[in-house]
């Protein structure tokens, strides 16, 4: 009986966090190649956080037209437990760091898919916000809300 409450016990938990973590690990890697397609096919927009006068792209009066892409990203709870140990002895939070560089990319790129269907061939003065979502005393799994948004720059009219 000792043997199966030990089995029950420990082995079952631990073969659960195993399987969550390797869970996460595959959905975060196959977003990761997936947010690589998207900047492969979003190669040939230009996109730049420089102010360019809209002038200098042939662009007709009217012609720009703010665009934004945004994404709100949780880490999994073995980013989160991994980042409370880091808490105590401090230092760099690299889960956390993953995770905001996931948004980030993730958030360009909405903003560029909004720009291709407008058919911008530009995104000019384009800028990133980010802020913190949820309440940690209620839900201790960190999330990030990430907006990018920048000027469309739409072509002239021929």
């Amino acid at each position: 009986m000792e043997l199966a409450a030990l089995f029950v016990f420990l082995v079952v938990p631990l073969l659960l966090l195993l399987l969550g973590f390797a869970a996460g690990r595959v959905i975060e890697l196959r977003h990761l190649r997936r947010l690589e397609a998207l900047e492969t096919e979003f190669r040939s927009l230009l996109c730049t956080d420089i102010e360019i006068a809209a002038s200098k792209l042939a662009v007709e009066p009217g012609g720009c037209v703010l665009v934004a892409g945004s994404v709100v990203m949780a880490a999994d709870y073995f980013k989160t437990f991994a980042a409370g140990l880091r808490y105590l002895i401090g230092g760099e939070v690299r889960g956390y760091e993953r995770v905001l560089k996931r948004a980030r990319r993730e958030a360009i790129c909405r903003m560029l898919y909004e720009a291709r269907r407008m058919n911008a061939h530009a995104v000019i003065n384009v800028r990133l916000e980010t802020s913190s979502v949820g309440n940690l005393a209620n839900n201790p799994s960190a999330m990030v809300e990430v907006i990018a948004y920048g000027t469309a720059v739409l072509p002239k009219a021929s």
